[in-house]
């Protein structure tokens, strides 16, 4: 066996993730990248509007894709280029489900894959406060000068799971997961004809397919409300399951209402920061570049200290947060769980298109 899988990075319109209108892969043989490819394109029919928080940080204007193949007409090449590979992606759940739903809104079957998150394997494998992708590629050693480009993404995304495995002596995706005690997660192939829609297309059909609108910012001290108890049924595989969550600063969402997310993908959150605290989701238009400004809350502040001391924490924008959890800070949570509209690309304050990082 080698170090063999392709690695992928979707840029998205607007909030809901079926919405791509950028992917970048680069394909990896023997530990060595030997082939690239970037599409841009049209997002799927009703879900094509570009929201202007998202063209701020990938440049990507509805202009430069008009007359460009749809999502669904340009997948057979993407999937052609993909092949039988494992998927890599930083925050492999979110680019998956790109995948995922931009062919339910299009009508069109998916095929399974084998995935691996390099968010995952670098909070395992490296001791950073932030496991941004600017984070984990400057640890692995990989150039990355325009982020968000993402052709540029997907090959820092290789880098850093290339550069993992180095560290673990392990000579293929597969060594690699079994030396750390972990199973390869899978992606079962789907068909929107017959199968249940995911969680995140649902929400799109019911409220349009971008991202509410933004939640005005209130002065004075956030309210926390109740620490919901993590959901049983959650993946084990989610980059929250197990942590121990804390919010500060001013979120686009009430407090309660991100706390009730964290615990359904199986997070314990908290009210403070304490030695059991693992990730601190940072609101206030906070972003990983932030952390070497110093603009920072005070719990953000104590967090750093702690990681100083050794303890394994973690610093989440909201944007990296809304990410993880699928959703938008319009939605509202139902019986059955969380609205899935999952997010892309938002590092401005209040309106939250969700910044991959």
């Amino acid at each position: 066996m080698s170090l063999d899988f392709t690695a992928i990075d979707f840029e998205t319109a607007n909030g809901f993730r079926g919405s791509p209108c950028a992917v970048g892969l680069s394909k990896v043989r023997g530990g060595v990248i030997v082939e690239e490819a970037s599409w841009l394109m049209r997002p799927p029919e009703n879900h094509d509007s570009f929201d202007h928080h998202n063209v701020r940080i990938h440049g990507i204007r509805p202009e430069k894709v008009a007359g460009l193949p749809r999502f669904g007409e340009l997948f057979p090449e993407i999937g052609a280029f993909i092949g039988g590979d494992i998927l890599a992606a930083h925050n492999a759940a979110f680019d998956l489900g790109v995948i995922r739903s931009g062919l339910e809104v299009s009508g069109l079957p998916g095929p399974a894959y084998d995935y691996v998150c390099t968010v995952m394997l670098s909070r395992r494998c490296y001791s950073l406060v932030s496991n941004s992708l600017p984070f984990a590629a400057q640890e692995a050693g990989v150039p990355l000068v325009n982020h968000h480009d993402a052709a540029e993404d997907a090959r820092a995304c290789a880098g850093i799971l290339i550069d993992i495995a180095a560290r673990n002596q392990a000579n293929s995706v597969a060594e690699l997961y079994l030396s750390l005690g972990l199973s390869i997660p899978r992606q079962q192939a789907f068909h929107p004809a017959q199968d249940a829609l995911s969680k995140a297309t649902v929400a799109a059909l019911a409220g349009g397919g971008s991202a509410g609108p933004a939640r005005p910012f209130r002065s004075g001290w956030p309210e926390e409300g109740d620490n919901p108890v993590p959901n049983p049924d959650a993946e084990p595989g989610h980059p929250l399951y197990g942590q121990t969550v804390v919010f500060t600063g001013q979120l686009a969402m009430p407090r309660p209402e991100a706390k009730m997310r964290s615990a359904e993908m199986g997070a314990k959150p908290e009210s403070r920061v304490t030695a059991r605290t693992s990730v601190l989701v940072v609101g206030d238009g906070f972003d990983a570049g932030d952390l070497r400004s110093g603009r920072l809350t005070g719990k953000a502040k104590r967090v750093l200290e702690l990681h100083e001391r050794g303890q394994s924490i973690e610093v989440l924008s909201e944007g990296e947060f809304l990410q993880m959890v699928g959703g938008t800070p319009g939605t509202t949570l139902t019986g059955a769980g969380l609205p899935a509209a999952g997010i892309h690309l938002a590092q401005q304050s209040f309106p939250a298109a969700a910044l991959r990082s």
